[in-house]
């Protein structure tokens, strides 16, 4: 406690680190950070500049210390969590009348996101006429090794498939993990006719949507406004035909705009069909 408090001398209307005298107590870690009883600032401006060179982003840490001296006398900074600073987007208006209906991949009307998404050509989506709910969990593997690929060649993609990305329960979706879908920027989750979706509007990966800026829509088979158009999807080019998921790139990046006002999102495709 004497190193994170200063006493109030009333008389004097002066701060006095440490507990050596009575007084008002005030925690305002002067004993460390003015006093420099460990050398926390500099140890965190070092971690911040290390993990910002590593992300190629400015990061925000949450950190613990033990003052409590170890063996060899020095107290111990622990690093929690890392995650990269939310970044403001610009605002979108998304009027429908305004997009050419035949080169939109989907229009989603309800989820979390805002602002715009550039430099994604690839959608990853499930092959819903080989869908099968008692194989979520083959599933799964297989989304990891797709998305190993995308790390490795540095390339976000835009996520589709049936029930709730990342569920505990198998039967209601896909469960995967974050770090198996982790290069996803804009995903979706949908339903079917034979299988019905309990939105989880991205619960399941909360903070890492947040953090890491990643959207997430639902979009149900049977909306009237909302949709998917898998036919344009199939138009892209294959890159990879896996035993539940297909992989498509096409030549320019595509158009991703959402509205976090009116919870719309609008994928489209940039030049010739």
């Amino acid at each position: 406690l004497k190193h994170c408090v200063s006493v109030y001398d009333v008389n004097n209307q002066i701060l006095y680190p440490g507990i050596g005298r009575p007084g008002p107590r005030v925690v305002n870690f002067a004993s460390i950070l003015k006093n420099e009883y460990i050398p926390l600032a500099a140890s965190i401006r070092f971690i911040l500049g290390l993990i910002k060179e590593a992300f190629g982003t400015p990061v925000e840490v949450e950190f613990a210390v033990n003052l409590t001296p170890d063996d060899d006398g020095d107290a111990n900074l622990y690093i929690l969590q890392v995650k990269p600073l939310i970044q403001v987007a610009n605002d979108h208006h998304i009027d429908l009348d305004q997009f050419d209906k035949e080169k939109m991949i989907l229009f989603a009307e309800k989820g979390m996101g805002n602002g715009s998404i550039e430099g994604i050509k690839d959608v990853i989506f499930v092959d819903n006429l080989v869908f099968d709910k008692s194989m979520t969990v083959e599933m799964s593997l297989e989304i990891e090794e797709i998305n190993k690929e995308m790390v490795e060649a540095k390339k976000n993609y835009v996520l589709i498939g049936p029930g709730r990305w990342g569920t505990r329960d198998r039967w209601i979706g896909i469960p995967v993990n974050w770090p198996q879908i982790s290069n996803a920027r804009f995903i979706v989750e949908t339903s079917l006719e034979d299988f019905p979706l309990d939105a989880s509007f991205g619960s399941h990966f909360f903070h890492n949507l947040t953090s890491l800026n990643v959207a997430y829509y639902s979009i149900r088979h049977d909306n009237q406004t909302s949709f998917i158009n898998y036919d344009l999807l199939e138009k892209g080019q294959l890159v990879k035909k896996g035993q539940f998921f297909k992989h498509v790139r096409f030549e320019n990046p595509i158009s991703i705009l959402m509205d976090g006002k009116q919870q719309m999102a609008v994928v489209s495709l940039n030049g010739n069909i």
